[in-house]
């Protein structure tokens, strides 16, 4: 489950909690899922007692594209 982002600087970060039944396979096909189609990269992972993950995934900010507004 996503949950909120951060954006810090040039990058948005986003933090993703993988549940300690998540086999290894499974995390790095739901990782690479969010890498092709949404543009994340991995940034960090910490695995905890229990067995789950917190992973944070980054990518680059886009520019927003407000309306009436020349850049």
């Amino acid at each position: 489950m996503m949950g909120d982002g951060v954006i810090d600087g040039d990058w948005e970060y986003r933090p993703l909690r993988l549940p300690a039944g998540v086999s290894r396979r499974t995390a790095t096909t739901q990782l690479a899922i969010h890498a092709e189609f949404a543009g994340w990269e991995l940034s960090r992972t910490l695995l905890f007692g229990d067995g789950s993950r917190k992973v944070w995934l980054r990518r680059k900010r886009s520019a927003a594209v407000m309306p009436g507004v020349i850049t």
